[in-house]
């Protein structure tokens, strides 16, 4: 009878304890779909703004008009880079942004950074650029690992009232042990569901963090 009444039948069938581990799992779901779907929007977003800063900044042989639109590439992390650099240099002379001279301004005249100085910066700048990159990733990689966990303990748990209820009407029929094991297993199944795309995801966003930490060490050395 309960196998008939389908999956709404079987729900509104769980006990207390199974329907908490249910909402529960439902949770770590919604909120890791809803981070796949934000990160996954952040590296397009990212990389098509960093491509789009990169032919804007082949295209001026100015770099001091490259920093001056700067604001208009708030997506692209190279121009946040490139940005947080040449602020070192105020957009003064005697300087040189990405090997190019920056021609001295009429009303500042400095003397350039020293070179430790900018590789900190340089650092810095790519440190926040990669923590932003692997921004959330944590909580897929929690849901990922601890879901499957939460479903077997809703399973446990499961079980453990079907038996006890067995006890009570003193039967062991296929009737009696069926319902109650399967919505013990319910509980597993929803924790493996909130699990799999997870796990999926993280190690896929950690392939473009790790990508993307390869591009910043190659322009850390480069700088």
């Amino acid at each position: 009878m309960l196998f008939r009444s389908g999956l709404i039948g079987l729900l509104s069938s769980l006990s207390l304890v199974s329907k908490v581990v249910l909402v529960v799992l439902l949770g770590f779901s919604i909120v890791s779909w809803a981070l796949i779907l934000y990160k996954w929007r952040f590296f397009r977003d990212q990389e098509t703004a960093d491509q789009r800063f990169l032919r804007v900044f082949e295209k001026m042989d100015d770099p001091i008009e490259a920093f001056r639109k700067i604001d208009r590439h708030r997506n692209s992390a190279v121009a946040s880079v490139y940005g947080e650099v040449a602020r070192c240099y105020h957009v003064i002379g005697n300087g040189a942004v990405s090997g190019r001279r920056i021609p001295p301004a009429a009303e500042e005249v400095d003397k350039t950074p020293p070179q430790h100085y900018l590789e900190r910066v340089l650092g810095h700048a790519i440190q926040e650029q990669i923590g932003r990159n692997e921004r959330y990733l944590p909580f897929l990689a929690t849901t990922g690992n601890i879901t499957p966990f939460i479903g077997l303990l809703g399973t446990v748990l499961g079980i453990i009232d079907a038996f006890r209820e067995i006890g009570i009407q003193g039967t062991a029929s296929i009737g009696a042990v069926a319902p109650g094991v399967a919505e013990a297993l319910v509980a597993t199944a929803a924790g493996l569901f909130a699990a799999i795309p997870a796990v999926i995801a993280y190690n896929y966003f950690l392939g473009r963090c790790a990508d993307r930490r390869r591009v910043w060490s190659g322009l850390a050395s480069i700088g």
